[in-house]
């Protein structure tokens, strides 16, 4: 994949936004480059980063959300910030961009996401969901409130940025303009809520390329394996790498070339699709 592809040629040309549920105010003027909007971007070393430079290298203007609280919770903790410099990052590319921090646990969430995205850069024509809970628990040890947060961030909160997204998509008719990516995992055991979710979420990404594909978008899932973005430890590390016909660790640059991809007009065909990018790792 290279810097100089071109992305899909313009954001939706229609007239006026959706009309109901969504609806944007007083919208962004409309930039030579199409936007993307990335969920889950808040870590510099994450995967959502590294697919948000791709992207801006590629030609895209960049909405991306970020959730901290979740990042102080988590063993790695918050990266004080990062939200500041991957926008800087992602501006010296070319890029115009709006960072906004999300709570998914709230269902009205999406909604507002993709209302202030459409308010600072125009309409979206890439969805890209990076965005996880993921607290390692088994069948007996999982809590009911630990399942549940886990299916409100990872399958429901994904389904209503979809909807939300779809409600509003306004492509040129008959063209193939609309991109949806999903993130997914294989891993369940030892880890339940987590992948019992990206499960769902598989599930409502794929009926999206049935379901709007009279919008003009397509819908992808991609698992990419094991990606050491700072919560391995060295021993972790070793049994991966070596379950790794390639024998190392995937790394965000490598899901990012391939959801570049997959939002650039060479990757309209694919569609409805599971596609593992893993290195041929051992499930």
């Amino acid at each position: 994949m290279t810097t100089e592809k071109q992305p899909p040629t313009a954001p939706p040309t229609a007239s006026a936004p959706a009309q109901g549920q969504g609806q944007a105010s007083d919208q962004a003027p409309r930039s030579p480059r199409p936007v993307a909007l990335i969920t889950g971007v808040g870590r510099s070393i994450g995967i959502g980063a590294g697919i948000a430079r791709q992207l801006a290298a590629s030609g895209w203007d960049i909405a991306f959300t970020y959730w901290t609280p979740y990042d102080r919770r988590m063993e790695w903790g918050a990266e004080d910030g990062a939200a500041a410099s991957i926008a800087e990052e992602l501006a010296r590319a070319g890029a115009r961009t709006a960072a906004i921090e999300a709570d998914l646990t709230d269902p009205g969430t999406p909604d507002r996401v993709l209302d202030e995205a459409e308010q600072r850069l125009g309409p979206v024509t890439a969805l890209i969901l990076s965005h996880a809970e993921s607290v390692d628990s088994g069948l007996l040890d999982t809590t009911v409130e630990a399942f549940d947060r886990h299916f409100a961030v990872n399958a429901r909160a994904s389904w209503l940025l979809i909807r939300a997204y779809g409600l509003r998509f306004r492509g040129e008719p008959g063209a193939v303009e609309g991109r949806v990516v999903a993130l997914t995992s294989d891993h369940t055991v030892g880890n339940l809520p987590y992948g019992a979710s990206k499960g769902a979420l598989d599930r409502i990404t794929l009926a999206a390329a049935h379901e709007l594909a009279h919008l003009g978008v397509t819908a992808n899932v991609v698992n990419p394996g094991p990606v050491d973005t700072g919560w391995m430890n060295d021993e972790l590390r070793q049994v991966l790498t070596r379950g790794t016909p390639l024998g190392r660790l995937g790394t965000p640059r490598d899901t990012a070339h391939l959801v570049d991809f997959l939002c650039s007009p060479q990757g309209h065909w694919v569609n409805g699709q599971l596609l593992k990018s893993n290195g041929g790792a051992a499930s």
